[in-house]
């Protein structure tokens, strides 16, 4: 697990970056769980979020209770919990859909605030609108600090409706292109040899640093080949 120290500290907090390892077991975490948890019946392209995220928390946290699983002890799956974008924020302005902790990392930092972020969204790469809510109400989220303020490191999860991965990440690239945010295309990614991923990198005011998106797209029973 990395924490640079060096890097520009928001609102007094520790900058948390994540190791590339910790990434991938996070990437397999979320792939695992989810095919334990597909064939639920309100698991389907008629659902909503909501429902579909709150089986997904299970599942993650069903393959966390495996026997002998590596990460078991170490990351926590929280409840969905309000979340506000600065300490000056009196009411809560967001919700997190899967916050992650590292009990490594509380030891280090006591920082109680998630560690990681999961944000989940409905998915289909022919559907602009969804497309552009993935965009506008997903990783834009990430990018205005929003979610994460303090994290080098986010994730982002698409219940496929219809088509296949491929197509998603074509659809969320296309969005982008057309809104002359070419540099923030989707690319594959290969930290996790056994999750088909992929990651963006994204500008923001504050702090300084980019944030890296690591996307995963998911399908859904109707959906699978």
């Amino acid at each position: 697990m990395r924490i640079p120290y060096e890097a520009p500290a928001p609102l007094g907090r520790e900058f948390i970056d994540l190791a590339p390892e910790i990434i991938a077991a996070i990437l397999l975490t979320l792939v695992v769980g989810w095919d334990r948890v597909r064939d639920f019946a309100d698991v389907n392209a008629h659902a909503w979020e909501v429902p579909m995220t709150e089986h997904l928390r299970d599942g993650m946290r069903g393959e966390l209770k495996t026997k002998g699983h590596p990460w078991g002890k170490t990351l926590v799956i929280l409840p969905g919990t309000e979340s506000r974008s600065d300490t000056d924020v009196l009411i809560p302005d967001g919700r997190t859909d899967i916050p992650l902790m590292l009990i490594e990392l509380f030891l280090q930092t006591q920082e109680h605030d998630p560690h990681a972020i999961i944000e989940c969204k409905r998915m289909a790469g022919a559907d602009v609108n969804l497309c552009r809510e993935y965009v506008v109400e997903g990783m834009d989220r990430f990018r205005t600090g929003k979610y994460g303020s303090n994290h080098a490191v986010g994730f982002m999860v698409g219940y496929l409706l219809s088509g296949t991965d491929d197509e998603a990440a074509d659809g969320v690239n296309k969005y982008l292109t057309r809104t002359s945010r070419k540099v923030e295309h989707l690319a594959p990614s290969d930290i996790c040899d056994k999750v088909s991923s992929w990651v963006s990198q994204h500008p923001r005011s504050a702090p300084p640093s980019p944030v890296r998106l690591h996307h995963a797209f998911l399908e859904l029973k109707a959906t699978a080949t």
